[in-house]
């Protein structure tokens, strides 16, 4: 069976079945029983290499700060298109854990899942808006009652990697063509300061913490 999903230098985006020519690449779109369309593009010879310099601790709430702490020096527009990865990797065998949650009042691995999607596009959108120069404060939002009204709990995992997946892709994306000055506006979010830069050390930062609790918590091998 073709290998499918996100894999090192290369992104996923949702495609009819077919042929396309995308920043110059031939790419043939292939399915998956019981998946969708899912499309391989590698990495385009076009993204920004502007390397991305760690946001300062002004660059963010002091709460953010665990997450960001939590990723290692580097290309980060890489990290986040790589890291992913590993992440399905180890998603793709928790079997009948799935919606196995380790204490009473704890998310399952599904619900988990639709959250890490759910921030990422939260999070991504606050740094397309301070990328944009846009001045305009943004609202916080409660994340255990996005979890409660979701319905992540009648989805199978499967569909809930494939989204997270696709999210990631569009992230990437979007870091991958910010320069310097985009990445260092600021902007309002919750009432506190951030930066499209720090925002993109907070999803990375974010999945590494949840992928530490499925090993530790979930147990997921």
């Amino acid at each position: 069976m073709l290998e499918d999903r996100v894999v090192a230098g290369g992104v996923v985006v949702w495609r009819p079945a077919g042929a396309y020519d995308l920043a110059g690449t031939r790419v043939v779109v292939v399915m998956e029983p019981a998946s969708p369309f899912i499309l391989h593009l590698p990495a385009s010879e076009h993204m920004s290499t502007a390397a991305i310099i760690r946001p300062g601790a002004d660059e963010h709430s002091a709460y953010f700060g665990k997450y960001i702490e939590k990723v290692p020096d580097g290309d980060i527009v890489a990290l986040l298109r790589d890291q992913i990865a590993d992440t399905r990797a180890l998603l793709r065998r928790a079997g009948d854990q799935a919606d196995f949650a380790y204490a009473p009042g704890k998310w399952t691995v599904k619900q988990v899942v639709g959250h890490l999607a759910d921030v990422e596009r939260v999070m991504a959108f606050r740094a397309l808006w301070f990328a944009r120069n846009d001045q305009t404060p943004l609202p916080g939002f409660d994340e255990n009652k996005w979890v409660d009204d979701s319905d992540f709990a009648s989805r199978t995992l499967d569909d809930l990697i494939d989204e997270f997946e696709v999210v990631r892709a569009a992230t990437v994306q979007l870091a991958s063509h910010l320069d310097a000055r985009a990445l260092a506006r600021r902007g309002t979010m919750s009432g506190n300061p951030g930066t499209p830069r720090a925002l993109l050390y907070i999803i990375a930062g974010h999945e590494r913490h949840h992928v530490a609790l499925f090993r530790e918590r979930y147990h997921l091998r």
